[in-house]
């Protein structure tokens, strides 16, 4: 990728963030990762093609440009936050995902309920997956290893938590998060 192409690439994830409050692929993949899905059932759940969908993870895209789609991914990101605090079970996500599917909206998305549940508190899982979103867009995971070697003789909890967020399993960042709260 030439410097033309990777700013035109960062200038669509800002327009992304702007929008959709982080960029698509990191929407996309926490879907993924939340609801058990892959690349190709999320784009079929959407109604996007899977190149459509590539492209707007990639940065190649900033923009959805069907409203029904963008209205589809947040009923998406409400049914992961009810599955992730075990509101439904995964049969019924499986469903709820064939509804989301043929729904028709138009609303915009917001903000709005992408990181609480139906009774408004945000769960473990989404704010530690929150934390790691946003140490993973800062730095690679390697890069923040090295950050964690070079704090530990002086600040071991620390190196420890972005050892942990930064690059460790999502399962033992919610553990970690759990431990750490009385």
């Amino acid at each position: 990728m030439d410097a033309a192409q990777q700013e035109a690439t960062a200038r669509a994830r800002e327009l992304q963030r702007s929008w959709y409050g982080e960029p698509l692929g990191a929407l996309f993949r926490r879907l993924i990762d939340d609801l058990g899905l892959n690349q190709a059932r999320l784009a079929a759940v959407l109604g996007l093609s899977a190149p459509m969908l590539s492209q707007l993870m990639s940065g190649q895209r900033a923009k959805i440009g069907n409203p029904a789609v963008v209205q589809r991914v947040q009923a998406l990101q409400e049914l992961a936050g009810q599955v992730a605090d075990g509101s439904i079970s995964a049969g019924e996500a499986t469903d709820r995902m064939e509804e989301i599917k043929k729904s028709q909206g138009g609303s915009v998305l917001t903000n709005t309920g992408q990181t609480t549940t139906t009774g408004g508190a945000p769960t473990v899982r989404r704010v530690v997956r929150e934390i790691q979103s946003l140490l993973r867009s800062v730095a690679a995971a390697g890069d923040i290893i090295d950050a964690a070697d070079s704090l530990a003789p002086a600040h071991p909890e620390l190196a420890e938590f972005l050892r942990v967020y930064g690059a460790g399993r999502t399962a033992d960042a919610v553990a970690h998060y759990e431990g750490h709260q009385s």
